[in-house]
């Protein structure tokens, strides 16, 4: 069981949107995956022990489906006064470290964390080509320390 469980946005639900900017100082918005076959959303953090157990499969994941025209693309909300290793400059080094091929984007307010209503690391939102909601929830019942595999 997660620490804090998914909000449920309605499926349907038509992507909000964001302008962050990325691990590499360029800012990514939604428009910029207009065209792609569907637009994968992760809010993620660098110190979430569930996020960390996800680590090498999000990397995985990354190259496979971007390679299928999935857009990618993770987000950090933390407050930086309380996780300071969630930091821009620590995002930059995980984003590095861990092979992530998807813009990890700094959402220093926590407001585009609050329209998705994204409430715990990691959550899902995938949408369809036209930006409307199709899944939203977890990567699969693998958990840090419950001996289940993980699977996606």
């Amino acid at each position: 069981m997660v620490k804090t469980a998914s909000t449920m946005m309605a499926l349907g639900t038509k992507a909000p949107d964001f302008s962050l900017v990325n691990v590499d100082g360029s800012t990514v918005s939604l428009a910029d995956f207009n065209g792609k076959k569907g637009l994968l959303v992760i809010f993620m953090c660098n110190h979430c022990p569930f996020v960390i157990h996800l680590r090498e499969e999000f990397a995985k994941l990354g190259v496979e489906y971007q390679a299928k025209d999935l857009a990618i693309v993770g987000i950090n909300s933390n407050d930086v006064a309380t996780h300071p290793d969630d930091s821009p400059d620590k995002m930059a080094e995980e984003a590095k470290s861990a092979g992530y091929t998807f813009p990890y984007l700094f959402d220093e307010t926590q407001g585009i964390a609050k329209k998705y209503g994204a409430a715990c690391t990691p959550d899902f939102f995938l949408f369809d080509s036209d930006f409307s909601l199709v899944y939203r929830g977890q990567f699969d019942d693998s958990r840090p320390g419950n001996g289940k595999s993980v699977t996606g």
